[in-house]
């Protein structure tokens, strides 16, 4: 193995199912979102995730808003090193425990916008292995986006079966495009060194920059 290449931990990561809850406080004029995850902890039980209400949620946790992101389903195949860029708190969600995993720069706006970037303070590494499919967004500029993971929480229905024909539900902005491709070779996403670079679409599918 190169010693310049990521250790990989984590295998058989495609399908499994997550939970993410977004605390978005003020800091220096920028609204900062803290990650909350179910990941590696457990699959986000449907019952339990349909027990929360956000505002009420926000309440609970000193939070200007919250943001319920998902149920999602990972759409890559391992994980690598992890470094700790926030400090891995766990707490009790209802029952439950969750991850604080990263945190998200979300300047003057906290909506969700799709095909805006967002940057992500995460310090993790994606393996997608090679042979296996994986879903795009490509913008203006050529720059290829891979999906990590497809949400239901806008559509219940979507399902991986559905993702190669996703193009043609996407309201895609003037310039970008979808396309789904399989992998030649391994594709690896580094971000232990750097901000991560994500873009969703209208559906809250997450896609990040290799």
């Amino acid at each position: 193995m190169s010693e310049n290449r990521p250790q990989r931990l984590l295998n058989d990561m495609r399908g499994v199912r997550y939970g993410e809850v977004l605390a978005v406080n003020a800091r220096e004029d920028k609204l900062f979102a803290e990650v909350w995850g179910t990941q590696m902890l457990h699959d986000c039980p449907a019952e339990w995730w349909n027990s929360f209400e956000a505002g009420a949620l926000a309440k609970e946790m000193g939070a200007l808003m919250v943001k319920l992101n998902g149920p999602r389903y990972w759409t890559l195949d391992g994980f690598g090193t992890k470094v700790a860029v926030v400090e891995p708190v766990i707490r009790d969600f209802h029952g439950m425990p969750m991850r604080r995993i990263a945190e998200v720069e979300l300047g003057t706006n906290p909506a969700s916008v799709p095909y805006t970037e967002r940057h992500v303070n995460r310090g993790a590494v994606f393996f997608f292995d090679a042979g296996r499919t994986v879903h795009e967004l490509v913008d203006p500029s050529g720059r290829a986006f891979v999906m990590q993971a497809y949400c239901v929480g806008v559509d219940p229905t979507l399902t991986v079966a559905g993702l190669d024909l996703l193009g043609e539900r996407l309201s895609l902005p003037q310039g970008w495009s979808f396309r789904t491709r399989t992998l030649d070779s391994e594709l690896i996403v580094d971000t232990t060194t750097h901000v991560a670079t994500v873009v969703q679409d209208e559906l809250e599918n997450t896609y990040t920059l290799p």
